[in-house]
């Protein structure tokens, strides 16, 4: 038991150093100058001299315990000083008494850390892109931290956002963004300006908006919901997909469903892939939009949707260049009477020799097309505009931006796709509008039902509390009747006690219970859980902190 408490206060401290250590001088400053009712974005220490410690010891009750920090000039390490008139305090009294109870005050955070095409441009977003088979070890990496609990990835080619749920949000945004800096190779201070950062009911509404195609270069857009969908199906393996995080992201892929049914805001919205068969379209002449030679390198998923809207627009031929050409056939097959023609990658070049447009969707991490590899094409006639068209709609790119400086062709990548939803803004403003209301009602919910988690603990430990009772009486009750008790007196005896303690308990449980829908009983419950904290001393909040300590050292 000694161990386990001294592993418990190693973590605890840790936790706190890490905090400290961040801003030793706003920290110091803070423990010196803040009264005990305001709260700091660093974790204070407070010395047993000062008038805040003695107010601090008054109202908790607690054994009086003197601490100071020391920073050392030669390691930058937080040492903490302890003298104690109690011999036997535990690590969580410890942790309470140097001003980490905040941890018990204060519910974990939800928030998001990230960048979009709102944000950043494409050269950062494609340093911060995260193929979609690393997802489960970067929410290893991150909730490896000292603060994060939970976390979720969600890159696309429009944006890369860190969802964690967080023990303090400012330590948590702090963690986040230094692992995305190791990660990118993107210093830190560049990094943030160009990050949101989105916390609680405003992290919330942000993954609402993003599942329902608010927050997309195209409004509606429907691939977006899809990924959404991706980050639940790649969780669902993961162990720090937890509750929280998992909960809000397949909460989200209903409200995108609710948000697409009720205000129509799909119909007529297209993805990125339509987006860039429209912008081609855009810079093409009129007469020769039917008839421009196309080619599209990668047939993926959004490939294959380039594809489909290049036909939808009434495009009888392409080209198409992949690795093999075992997806082509598939597409092909899909789509009936199209003439649709395979080429290798070894004949990329040759294929962008005859094509007018080229439009690239490939996973490579490299460019495929290089300003004097295109230089040496031949022009294209002045019936398409004498310029040949690249769409590139790949994070990473897969063409040179420096291409657009020659006279012979010119680059379009993801941002430029902000030409083609310039159309119809009063009728994307409504449909916004009603989405926006839906959205605000489903916010709701989902903060009710995050409410309603906090009397998990309360109804574990009350259920511990009189288990403890009856299994202590049913002992005492044995002993008495001596050794020779008949086994199936003994097990009626048992059912008996187990009976009695189900029935007691079946009101407070009752009233401990709620789905969260119901603002009024859900106000109701966290007060009957508040009152029944007290009535019995379960310490549930101080309970709940261990817990969040032992996983954080099962992690470790």
């Amino acid at each position: 038991m000694a161990a386990a408490t001294g592993s418990v206060a190693t973590v605890a401290r840790k936790m706190i150093d890490s905090s400290l250590l961040c801003n030793p001088i706003s920290s110091a400053a803070s423990s010196s100058s803040s009264s005990p009712s305001q709260s700091s974005p660093q974790l204070s220490f407070f010395d047993g001299r000062s008038s805040s410690g003695r107010r601090r010891r008054a109202g908790l009750g607690r054994a009086r315990l003197n601490l100071r920090c020391e920073v050392r000039a030669e390691d930058k390490k937080a040492v903490v000083v302890e003298n104690s008139r109690v011999s036997s305090i535990s690590a969580l009294e410890q942790l309470k008494l140097s001003a980490g109870d905040r941890y018990t005050r204060e519910r974990s955070s939800i928030i998001v850390v990230g960048l979009s095409v709102h944000t950043a441009p494409v050269e950062m977003r494609e340093k911060l892109a995260i193929p979609e088979a690393e997802w489960p070890r970067a929410i290893e990496e991150l909730c490896s931290f000292h603060h994060i609990e939970e976390a979720a990835v969600l890159s696309t080619c429009n944006r890369m956002e860190i969802y964690v749920l967080a023990l303090s949000w400012h330590s948590g945004i702090r963690e986040v963004t230094e692992w995305m800096a190791k990660k990118s190779g993107i210093p830190a201070s560049e990094l943030r300006q160009h990050l949101f950062l989105l916390r609680d009911n405003d992290a919330t509404q942000h993954i609402f908006e993003v599942a329902a195609g608010l927050d997309s270069l195209v409004l509606g857009e429907g691939q977006i919901l899809a990924q959404v969908k991706q980050v639940v199906k790649v969780g669902e393996g993961v162990v720090n997909f937890g509750r929280n995080i998992g909960g809000l992201f397949k909460h989200a892929i209903s409200v995108g469903k609710r948000v697409r049914t009720e205000t129509n805001i799909s119909a007529g919205a297209v993805s990125v892939s339509s987006a860039a068969v429209e912008l081609a379209l855009m810079k093409l002449p009129e007469s020769s939009a039917t008839t421009a030679r196309m080619l599209v390198v990668g047939a993926g998923k959004m490939g294959k949707l380039v594809i489909k809207h290049l036909v939808a627009k009434g495009c009888t031929k392409m080209v198409v260049v992949n690795r093999s050409e075992e997806r082509v056939a598939a597409i092909r097959d899909e789509i009936k009477d199209i003439e649709i023609i395979y080429k290798p990658l070894t004949e990329m070049l040759n294929c962008a020799a005859e094509a007018d447009v080229v439009f690239t969707s490939t996973a490579s991490e490299s460019l495929l097309f290089y300003k004097d590899n295109v230089e040496s094409l031949p022009s294209v006639g002045q019936e398409v505009g004498g310029l040949r068209l690249f769409i590139d709609i790949s994070v990473p790119r897969n063409v040179g931006a420096c291409i657009s400086e020659l006279q012979s062709a010119r680059v379009y990548n993801v941002d430029d796709l902000k030409e083609v939803v310039e159309a119809n803004k009063e009728d994307r403003h409504r449909k916004a509008m009603e989405a926006q209301a839906i959205i605000g009602e489903e916010a709701k919910q989902f903060e009710a039902w995050r409410d309603s988690l906090e009397t998990v603990p309360t109804i574990k430990n009350l259920r511990a509390f009189v288990e403890g009772i009856r299994v202590a009486e049913l002992e005492k009750c044995f002993s008495r009747m001596g050794d020779d008790i008949p086994a199936k007196t003994k097990k009626a005896v048992e059912n008996l006690s187990r009976g009695i303690m189900n029935k007691v308990l079946h009101g407070p449980m009752q009233h401990l219970r709620c789905d969260g829908s119901d603002c009024r009983t859900l106000s109701e419950t966290l007060e009957n859980m508040h009152a029944i904290n007290r009535m019995f001393d379960l310490e549930t909040e101080r309970s709940v902190l261990e817990q969040k300590i032992q996983s954080k050292m099962a992690q470790k």
